[in-house]
């Protein structure tokens, strides 16, 4: 199930027939409180959320979610007519997973959530130990030091490749191909603001995550694998 969160009734219904006639259920809803109320009842495996919404915005809704234990794995793309670099920016930073401004081409839409719901269902196998951090895809653990490391889908995703290619630089276009599951068209800026997140919430462990200038990115280090 999908959960699309946008006042625009226009907008509402189309993305939810597109997805209901690309075998993907949905459900939308108008303001913050209904979508509230549904997810009492059933838990979406992926949110869409706009951010100019009546009662409180998006970006208010989605720091709900990732604060409440029960709710701050859940995927959220962020479907709006802020389409800034700031903008994108502050999305990214506040916990969402992916960022597509208005107006936006519906069959792109469809293919990342579909790359996302893929990789939400990976859980990974091998577990990776590289100083202070610790990884296990199975679990859904980041520790450093022992002690937990709060990460967004796109940041965990984006460390646990880096970690599965260890020495190896990935350039961002292979990191946005990968994680994001489609042909990006403009700016890499995405992968940038992401790895700064993640080093940034990673502390001194966020160091093993090396700039390889002009190239990519790539993980320093000895990296044990079980």
């Amino acid at each position: 199930m999908i959960y699309l969160v946008e006042d625009d009734e226009s907008i509402r219904e189309l993305v939810v027939y597109t997805l209901k006639t690309q075998g993907l259920d949905a459900k939308g809803f108008e303001k913050p409180s209904l979508f509230w109320k549904a997810m009492e009842k059933e838990r979406p495996s992926l949110l869409l959320l706009d951010i100019m919404l009546p009662e409180e915005d998006g970006i208010a809704v989605l720091k709900k979610i990732r604060i409440h234990p029960d709710t701050r794995r859940l995927p959220v793309i962020m479907l709006t007519a802020r389409g800034s670099e700031y903008d994108t920016v502050v999305g990214l930073d506040s916990g969402a997973d992916d960022y597509i401004p208005k107006p936006f081409r519906m069959m792109e839409l469809i293919s990342r959530i579909r790359a996302l719901l893929r990789r939400t269902q990976d859980s990974g196998a091998e577990e990776y130990q590289v100083g202070e951090l610790y990884v296990c895809p199975s679990r859904h653990v980041v520790t450093v030091n022992k002690e937990p490391v709060s990460l967004t889908l796109k940041e965990y995703e984006m460390l646990c490749l880096l970690l599965k290619n260890s020495g190896t630089v990935l350039s961002r276009t292979q990191l946005l191909n990968q994680i994001w599951g489609y042909e990006f068209d403009g700016e890499s800026r995405t992968v940038d603001v992401h790895v700064r997140t993640l080093r940034q919430k990673l502390g001194r462990a966020g160091e093993i995550v090396e700039t390889v200038r002009g190239v990519g990115y790539k993980i320093s280090g000895k990296t044990k694998t079980s």
